[in-house]
């Protein structure tokens, strides 16, 4: 018999409890389906004197044989290589099969043959507000796991490579704490699927992430079968600009692209094209921002006669231009 006082208190069920739990529940399964898909990894790079070490980061398994995804500035540079990590303890080594700057992702090879492949999700259906759950190596401490939620869809990064002005599209901004290390580590939506990328830290309590969506499966496709990207491009710098009144009516939209600069005997100067053009269709598409550019700059357009519109001086002026491929340096 309990002593008088000490008795279990009867208190009814408390509903904040059991949203908690529910909570846990859902970070702690995504945890423990994804952890042996994440691995650690230290990146090399070599020298006269050997292999030296050049950074760290994070990746994810995309299959059983060997391939890993991580962010392109992880493994930055001529000469890298690298181990990669898991949390059974596996050391492997991998080496880069490919790396495009302008998504900022990467595609690893370790020599492995039974990896836990990560299951890829689609970030276009994502809602600001949702819970995701980011994991990767922050600060070298593996197998790290954070919590939050979608605070910000459809922003834009710039990218670390490239012409100026080029971004990233579409990058997810969320709450989870991200540290350095914590790039080309998983985000992952509540049922584990991977939904992104964790490319930078932007502040505290503000991480980003390159989405996993149909432009960046085509991307992350291209480099693990070529190992790059292909990219047209037509030597412009630009911006949005309002239309005026007159065409928005014809052309039933608000804004397209002011030419604001030329690269010299690029495909748009071959063209025709001049500083204070509005680009208004390219490719028989609607052409309202720099996005939609970018976007439009496929491989399949290389040396390709495109016509675009253009308001100049108020007039429509119909141009043909061949892209060009688009070349890129890193550091």
């Amino acid at each position: 018999m309990s002593a008088p006082g000490l008795e279990p208190a009867q208190t009814e069920p408390d509903p904040g409890h059991e949203a908690l739990d529910a909570y846990s529940r859902v970070v702690s399964g995504v945890a423990e389906r994804l952890a042996p898909s994440v691995a650690s990894l230290r990146v090399t790079r070599r020298t006269r004197a050997g292999h030296v070490p050049a950074g760290a980061g994070s990746g994810v398994a995309l299959t059983g044989d060997g391939f890993l995804l991580t962010s392109a500035h992880v493994v930055a540079g001529s000469g890298r290589g690298g181990r990669a990590t898991f949390v059974d303890g596996r050391e492997i080594a991998f080496r880069i099969v490919g790396s495009d700057p302008l998504s900022d992702l990467a595609i690893l090879r370790a020599d492995a043959a039974d990896l836990t492949p990560a299951e890829l999700g689609d970030a276009e259906g994502l809602r600001v507000g949702q819970l995701v759950v980011a994991l990767g190596n922050p600060h070298g401490f593996a197998g790290s796991v954070t919590a939050g939620v979608v605070s910000a869809l459809g922003r834009s990064l710039p990218a670390r490579a490239g012409p100026a002005g080029r971004v990233i599209d579409n990058v997810i901004q969320t709450d989870a704490a991200l540290n350095p290390g914590n790039s080309g580590g998983a985000l992952a939506d509540a049922s584990g699927r991977v939904i992104g990328i964790n490319t930078a830290v932007a502040g505290v309590g503000l991480g980003l992430a390159v989405p996993v969506d149909s432009v960046t499966r085509r991307v992350i496709a291209a480099l693990m079968t070529e190992g790059r990207v292909r990219r047209a491009h037509l030597g412009i710098a630009g911006g949005p600009r309002p239309l005026p009144p007159g065409a928005r009516q014809r052309f039933g939209r608000e804004a397209g692209v002011e030419v604001v600069e030329v690269v010299p005997d690029s495909p748009a100067e071959r063209a025709g094209l001049r500083p204070e053009d509005l680009i208004i269709e390219l490719d028989g598409k609607p052409v309202t921002g720099v996005g939609d550019l970018q976007r439009l700059m496929v491989a399949e357009l290389i040396g390709a006669r495109v016509p675009a519109c253009v308001l100049r001086g108020g007039q429509v002026t119909r141009l043909e231009l061949v892209p060009a491929e688009l070349t890129t340096k890193e550091g």
